[in-house]
């Protein structure tokens, strides 16, 4: 029987795991940004066409001023001044019918692309590149993945638009073959109403073209800021720390404070222990009133404490219940608490009376 060997180290540059926040954050300072342009030119195509119902007046009238203009010149002598005013008035007319449509598309496509990316500026795509000048690297982008899906993307766009604007065109053949007949403003008016249904019709099918394609581009993204197991772990290094470094030091600051604790013992009244697991260190000052807790520790600190308690000749008292609510209940530095107070008042005076007999 064959036997197979998988060798791990294979997949271990495999980018299988999620971009972490901070490499998200970091690919939108680059530029980096889920973002559909085709959502941005439907959006502009949209306003244009819900513009264009109230526009027309105007534009209808600009066209008989543009007509007017050009035929108040066709008998008169093209000298270069009246070439430049009528080239001036022309470029007037045609930006005061087409001017207020760009804008209000030029602002619905910047709105478009607030929604989708929100504000961001970056001076990244302005550095220079060596790579842009490389010609293989230009090469590679021609052909790469990305290029290939957007001309497939690009031929079938155009080919189902030219589908939809020529089956409607056609199934309109009947009737536009009896305008020949019809008034001409009946005609106008008619036409218009075909250009504006086949425009709505492009619209839609561009509409869920960029829907389609924004989905894909939030696929495309994911996919390219994934990262590999080994990424994720020196990133959680850089931003949490080292967890063997931070391991050492939580064990460093233990024994800081274990030795400034150790060396508050001497300053004890008594000390209660189980006998065995537990130590607590209370000191009593009749100032205060109240005993407090200056050290306490299990198994090896609190043989430490009794050790130290022993060498400064201090009291030690064995009661199993008392040590364990103590080191349960009461932190280092903080007074007894009130439910306690019998109990350790009846250890300090046995104290009090063992230092008055001696």
């Amino acid at each position: 029987m064959m036997k197979f060997k998988l060798n791990l180290q294979l997949f271990a540059g495999e980018k299988t795991e999620k971009a972490t926040p901070k490499r998200r954050q970091e690919a939108r300072k680059k530029g980096q940004v889920v973002k559909s342009n085709e959502l941005n030119t439907v959006f502009g195509l949209i306003v244009i066409m819900l513009l264009l119902n109230s526009w027309i007046p105007v534009i209808i009238e600009d066209f008989y001023d543009f007509f007017q203009h050009v035929f108040t010149y066709t008998n008169a002598d093209l000298t270069p001044e009246i070439s430049i005013n009528l080239f001036n008035d022309i470029i007037y007319i045609l930006a005061r019918m087409a001017g207020p449509l760009l804008m209000a598309a030029l602002v619905a496509g910047y709105l478009a692309n607030v929604v989708q990316i929100g504000f961001l500026f970056t001076t990244e795509s302005l550095k220079f590149d060596l790579n842009r000048l490389n010609p293989l690297k230009g090469f590679q982008r021609i052909f790469s993945k990305r290029a290939i899906a957007e001309l497939v993307k690009s031929v079938f766009k155009t080919m189902l638009v030219g589908y939809v604007a020529f089956s409607y065109l056609i199934s309109q053949l009947p009737t536009l073959s009896v305008l020949m007949d019809s008034p001409l403003d009946l005609s106008f008016i008619y036409i218009g109403d075909i250009i504006f249904t086949v425009s709505w019709r492009i619209i839609f099918v561009l509409f869920i073209l960029a829907i389609s394609d924004y989905a894909y581009q939030v696929y495309e993204y994911e996919q390219s800021l994934k990262m590999t197991k080994q990424e994720v772990k020196e990133e959680y290094k850089t931003i949490e720390g080292d967890p063997m470094l931070k391991q050492k030091m939580r064990e460093r600051q233990r024994q800081l404070s274990a030795n400034r604790m150790m060396q508050e013992v001497p300053k004890a009244t008594v000390v209660i222990t189980n006998p065995t697991h537990v130590a607590v260190a209370l000191m009593y000052d009749e100032g205060k009133g109240i005993p407090e807790v200056i050290a306490k520790g299990q198994d090896y600190i609190a043989q430490k404490i009794k050790e130290t308690a022993l060498t400064n000749s201090i009291t030690i008292v064995e009661n199993k219940s008392l040590a364990w609510l103590l080191f349960k209940k009461v932190e280092i530095g903080m007074a007894i608490p009130v439910d306690l107070y019998q109990a350790v008042a009846e250890v300090i005076a046995y104290v009090y009376k063992l230092k008055k007999n001696n």
